[in-house]
């Protein structure tokens, strides 16, 4: 049952990356920021997904018969859903949180926010090399999809509102 949790919610997620990236562009932003955004929530939504149906087969039951490929099928289902998804979920809060800052779509903080949750789920590939940075997984996801709730909804829906936007933030 999670796993067909985990599974439907890299739809939504792609859903997002996508919006995202054609606001980012109908905004403005002609640097790569939404393209990495969309890069970033692609890979992340792929990742989760396969995390999801990679979780699915542990619960058949020719696979959990088996401890050696129920092990390789645990460690596969952690990487993916882990450190997979969360590196690539910071590319997604890169891609919208510099072209913010830059251009001003958001308030300072909320982009230098953005900035700082993007650096903590990068450093979720350290968790590769040293396990026990695994902390990090759970912050880094937590932080970054409420960022993303909070910058989707600060996100001005016109070009004309970004000079409201950055006169407020200033000011």
């Amino acid at each position: 049952m999670i796993a067909t949790a985990v599974f439907a919610s890299s739809v939504p997620l792609t859903i997002y990356a996508a919006t995202a990236s054609a606001r980012l562009r109908q905004l403005g932003v002609t640097a790569p920021g939404a393209t990495i955004a969309l890069a970033g929530g692609t890979l992340a939504a792929g990742a989760l997904g396969l995390a999801g149906l990679l979780g699915w087969t542990l619960s058949r039951p020719d696979v959990s018969a088996d401890a050696a490929l129920v092990r390789a099928v645990y460690f596969l289902v952690f990487l993916v859903g882990g450190p997979g998804h969360i590196v690539a979920l910071g590319l997604l809060v890169a891609g919208m949180a510099v072209p913010s800052l830059v251009l001003g779509l958001t308030p300072r903080p909320v982009a230098w926010t953005g900035l700082a949750i993007a650096a903590l789920a990068e450093a979720a590939t350290l968790v590769l090399v040293w396990p026990e940075l695994g902390v990090i997984l759970p912050i880094a996801r937590v932080s970054a999809l409420a960022w993303l709730i909070v910058e989707g909804a600060l996100l001005p829906l016109r070009r004309n509102d970004i000079r409201r936007t950055a006169a407020t933030s200033a000011g």
